[in-house]
């Protein structure tokens, strides 16, 4: 079963080692574990729904909980403390397209709002009920999961757009496919949220970002049903597709997707190298993809994420081993570890794995091979869990991202870091905060930095989400001082809102603005997201 108030399924456990433990607690000192309020207590905090019964309508208080928030540290913060401020005043759960228009149908007779939600993943806050005069119905999409169509002569198949990540996969797998996407909330999310928040998957590089697999759909809005047509391509003006891509459910719900698939593919290999330094790794990694080496995915860390990873993987015995084979190498204590993932037909895989191992080498990389890929393969998506543990051990992590071109990679870097690392010195506390690039193009990367600090000794909440709050807004100005983007691939929602403006200029943004106003003219959808 689903947490309520943390990540993925509550049966799944991170345990960390006892060496890792006290790695963090030399970092950022000794942390105590805050006191969280049980879900009986919040589930008696929901008020009286403000809507009449309706068979579409769910206002059971445990369904209202569960989808008063997402999963960004604020909300952590709020369901862990039982000050969440606000519910939905019910939840439905639609099993087809007509009962999603009869939703739109009764809420623009009620005056409602309605906040589409698939899997509940977002950490920039996009499904969170915002407080306001206007009732509001969440409206979960984990119903419609059918697969609609397969057309195995073109690649393509439809999907309702409310199926999840491994559902997908696995009826796509039944019949000899794949889509190929995975972003690290692969098992919670759903095709749906991916298109619209514009999501990447971590073999972005190999199977192509979201925006490159939606080949159309159907969307449904307040106005009238939007229908995307399948074309290969088109230059029949503005691809409207692209309205769709990063909506953040202002404009409608959208209820089938088409994706573009692949045949499944013969092999697949993750292997390890290290850098003596991560500005070797960075040159070898821009020079594999501007040679456009077919691989599926280049995941380099910077020195300090390379350290806290080893350090927290636990395998002391391996680690050992591998940091002295590094130093026969001349492989110190600067290290830059590369994931490199290579996915294909058998005789292409080698090929690209001899021609990649060869242009890491001329930049002094070291193989460790194909064990230490395992290991990150097999933990890929068990990652996130570990937020739960660092909060019950007495430490908040949360993460953001960018990009920007290869000629600024190591200016964004540090500004990032060097902006979250000193962000609560004036609080005497110490911030832990490394990077990695993850999604990279011939033309520039992402930078994706984690960063983690104590829950103070009290347990108090309102400082907690303070902290958060200064760091985040802190890194968000410096990312945009230091020509990133404020989002690569989380999206807006409420937490890069204030920025949005900035990035995208007034004109721009009063062209989002106007968009969804010609979507959505009462302003039912998701309202408060992407832009006010």
């Amino acid at each position: 079963m689903r947490r309520w108030n943390g990540w993925g399924d509550e049966t799944v456990h991170y345990p960390l080692p006892d060496s890792a433990g006290a790695y963090l607690r030399t970092i950022l000192g000794e942390a105590s574990p805050p006191h969280d309020v049980i879900l009986a207590e919040v589930m008696a905090q929901v008020p009286p729904s403000r809507l009449p019964s309706h068979h579409l309508l769910s206002i059971e208080p445990r369904d209202r909980v569960y989808h008063a928030r997402g999963q960004s540290l604020p909300d952590w913060i709020a369901l862990r403390s039982g000050q969440i401020g606000a519910f939905p005043d019910a939840v439905a759960y639609p099993e087809s397209v007509d009962q999603v228009r009869e939703l739109l149908r009764m809420a623009a007779r009620l005056g409602a709002a309605l906040v589409p939600f698939g899997g509940g993943t977002s950490v920039v806050g996009h499904i969170n009920i915002l407080p306001g005069a206007r009732p509001v119905v969440t409206v979960d999409m984990s119903h419609m999961g059918r697969l609609l169509d397969l057309d195995a002569e073109s690649n393509l198949a439809t999907f309702e757009a409310g199926v999840l990540g491994p559902n997908l996969e696995a009826q796509l797998s039944a019949k000899g496919f794949t889509l190929g996407h995975s972003p690290q909330s692969f098992e919670l999310s759903t095709l749906g949220g991916w298109i619209v928040t514009r999501s990447n998957g971590q073999q972005s590089l190999g199977y192509g970002r979201i925006e490159a697999l939606f080949a159309g759909g159907q969307l449904e809005t307040p106005t009238e049903t939007l229908t995307l047509p399948v074309f290969p391509a088109s230059a029949a003006g503005p691809d409207l597709r692209e309205l769709v891509l990063g909506s953040e459910g202002r404009l409608g719900i959208l209820t089938e997707a088409t994706i573009r698939i692949r045949r499944l593919p013969e092999s697949e290999q993750f292997v390890g190298l290290f850098f003596p330094d991560f500005a070797r790794g960075r040159a070898a990694v821009r020079e594999m993809m501007q040679a456009r080496l077919p691989l599926s995915m280049l995941r380099l860390s910077t020195p300090l994420e390379t350290e806290v990873t080893l350090a927290l993987a636990g395998h002391d015995r391996l680690m050992n081993l591998i940091k002295q084979w590094l130093r026969l190498r001349r492989v110190g204590d600067q290290r830059s570890m590369l994931i490199m993932g290579i996915t294909g037909k058998e005789q292409a895989v080698q090929r690209a794995r001899e021609d990649a191992v060869a242009l890491a080498s001329e930049h002094d990389g070291a193989l460790v091979g194909q064990g230490f890929g395992k290991l990150w393969a097999k933990g890929r998506f068990r990652t996130p869990y570990l937020r739960n543990t660092l909060w019950e051990m007495g430490y908040a992590l949360d993460t953001l991202e960018s990009a920007t071109e290869w000629s600024n990679i190591q200016h964004l870097v540090d500004a990032i870091e060097g902006t979250l690392a000193h962000g609560l010195q004036d609080l005497g506390e110490q911030v832990l905060a490394f990077s990695h690039l993850s999604h990279t193009y011939p033309w520039g990367s992402n930078v994706y930095t984690t960063f983690l600090y104590r829950i103070p000794a009290n347990g108090d909440c309102a400082e907690t989400l303070k902290r958060w709050q200064v760091l985040k807004s802190r890194a968000s100005e410096a990312i945009l001082d230091a020509g990133g983007t404020i989002s690569h691939q989380h999206g807006v929602g409420t937490d890069h809102l204030p920025y949005l403006e900035r990035e995208k200029g007034r004109l721009g943004y009063q062209a989002i603005r106007r968009m969804c106003e010609c979507f959505d003219p009462t302003g039912m959808m998701n309202p408060g997201k992407l832009v006010v």
